[in-house]
């Protein structure tokens, strides 16, 4: 079996799908979803198609280390995601071709469901109050709320009042047996995240995400998880096994890496067997579209420290597109009671509606992050 054809989908809401073809007739998806660059991605998965075309899809680690290895520059989030979008195809491929899920491929299920949350949105107490009991009406029981918006670096005590006051009134709404996380979003300044932090610990967050940027993973979030009992989340911006050393050895509780940009499956799965050995708990990060998604399901079904999975259905970046839009067999995820079962089908799982996906691409979403300012009008980050 050769692969004979790799194509790139930009479709709406803000998602880029790749189509790896075979000789034999078989076919496969993955999903590269860098949002507000994905035709950059899509460039990168376009400049792997040279080496790729007339290849066996089914060295699918060879293909990876060719991938992430033979050029002189290597990783970060472009190229990463492109490896990520393939990688996703090619174990979509072999999962058809042996007549068996991807999770089966990797050692068989350890779990029988996997735990699902859903985001809320809103400004106010009353708004994301009322998100919070919508979400346990509909069964969830765990949500995800951003945890403010702008900052200043040393912001008021009157902001970190209301960061508190949101967080509140969640907790009031979902009761003591239902939990919640917060997004720091990278917005909070490493002083700011302690000071919040520390006002947030008698609401027992399930987690918080992101305190720290990225770049300050080896030289200052250590100071954060040790200044907090709050279990410290981070990952969906780091893309390696290499990058994600550095927060483990900080003491993070929760890592959250994006199969869509860490490289795929193959690399997704080394990240939790890392994480194992370091006593942290993975919840991959999934605010994208329904391919990554079944991915990353694929993988958490046989990786045994899973805490939960992050999903999109209804969230607020979802415009012109949800999770089911792009499928025929939407049941594979049902979230009964916040919990999702195993997809029964081989490779991802998915039937993907190909006519729907090849009318969508042609309505380019041109999707961008917005660009914040601070009232003195410097760059804020979003």
């Amino acid at each position: 079996m050769k692969m004979t054809l790799i194509e790139s989908f930009v479709v709406a809401p803000r998602w880029l799908f790749v189509k790896v073809s075979t000789d034999e007739g078989l076919s496969g998806w993955g999903e590269g979803s860098l949002e507000g660059r994905v035709h950059t991605a899509a460039a990168s998965v376009s400049e792997w198609s040279d080496y790729l075309i007339g290849k066996d899809p089914l060295r699918i680690e060879d293909h990876w280390q060719v991938m992430t290895k033979s050029t002189f520059y290597r990783g970060g989030a472009v190229l990463a995601t492109a490896v990520a979008a393939i990688d996703q195809a090619l174990w979509d491929i072999a999962g058809k071709y042996r007549g068996l899920p991807v999770y089966d491929l990797l050692g068989g299920l350890v779990r029988d469901s996997a735990r699902v949350y859903t985001w809320i949105g809103g400004d106010d107490p009353a708004e994301v109050a009322d998100g919070a009991a919508r979400a346990r009406e509909a069964g969830f029981d765990a949500v995800k709320m951003n945890a403010s918006g702008r900052l200043e670096a040393i912001d008021t005590s009157r902001s970190i009042d209301a960061i508190v006051a949101r967080a509140a009134a969640v907790r009031e709404a979902l009761g003591e047996d239902l939990d919640f996380a917060l997004d720091f979003h990278g917005r909070f300044s490493t002083a700011m995240a302690r000071r919040v932090l520390r006002e947030l610990e008698p609401l027992h967050p399930l987690f918080a995400e992101e305190p720290v940027r990225p770049e300050f993973t080896g030289i200052r979030l250590r100071d954060v998880t040790e200044s907090t009992v709050i279990p410290i989340a981070c990952g969906e911006r780091l893309f390696s096994r290499t990058d994600f050393l550095p927060a483990f050895q900080a003491g993070i509780a929760v890592a959250q890496p994006d199969v869509a940009h860490c490289g795929g499956i193959s690399e997704l799965r080394r990240i939790a067997a890392l994480a194992e050995t370091f006593d942290v708990v993975i919840a991959p990060h999934c605010p994208i579209g329904p391919i990554a998604l079944a991915s990353c399901l694929q993988t958490v079904f046989a990786t045994p420290n899973f805490l939960i999975q992050e999903q999109s259905e209804g969230i607020h970046y979802n415009k012109g597109g949800d999770l089911l839009r792009y499928l025929v067999n939407t049941q594979i995820f049902e979230f009964a009671s916040g919990r999702c079962a195993a997809p029964p089908g081989p490779g991802l799982g998915l039937e993907v509606d190909e006519p729907a996906v090849r009318a969508a691409a042609r309505d380019d979403p041109h999707w961008r992050g917005p660009i914040w300012r601070h009232t003195d009008g410097s760059w804020a980050e979003w």
